[in-house]
């Protein structure tokens, strides 16, 4: 029998969230990422935070877990999202300026847009 690794007391369980390569991201990708309006409101609500401010509970959208999940991966694939973990918890911070040099204005349309 193997043993089982042990981890460093206060890791995570969970497996670290892998983030986009912006220069690999399409307009497309980034477009389709906003369009929703659960999306819009998570970043809405990150533009108006500190950076690792708001942890993935602290949003109050009608959707459940799992699919709160899902539109973060989301997000994190458009480059928009980058997330990592702190105890329990999974804190996020919008990557505003790296968005924006990828993608000039469109974060600022969609959040003009209300």
């Amino acid at each position: 029998m193997t043993p089982t690794p042990q981890r460093a007391a206060g890791t995570s369980h969970r497996t670290a969230p892998v983030h986009a390569d912006l220069d690999q991201v399409t307009l497309e990708s980034a477009l389709l990422a906003l369009a929703d309006p659960v999306r819009q409101t998570l970043v809405r609500e990150l533009a108006t935070a500190n950076d690792w401010e708001r942890s993935c509970g602290t949003f109050d959208v009608p959707v459940t877990k799992a699919t709160l999940s899902r539109h973060f991966a989301i997000l994190r694939d458009a480059g928009l999202l980058e997330q990592r973990d702190s105890g329990p918890k999974r804190l996020n911070r919008l990557r505003r300026p790296e968005f924006d040099a990828r993608f000039p204005g469109l974060l600022d349309l969609v959040l003009a847009e209300r």
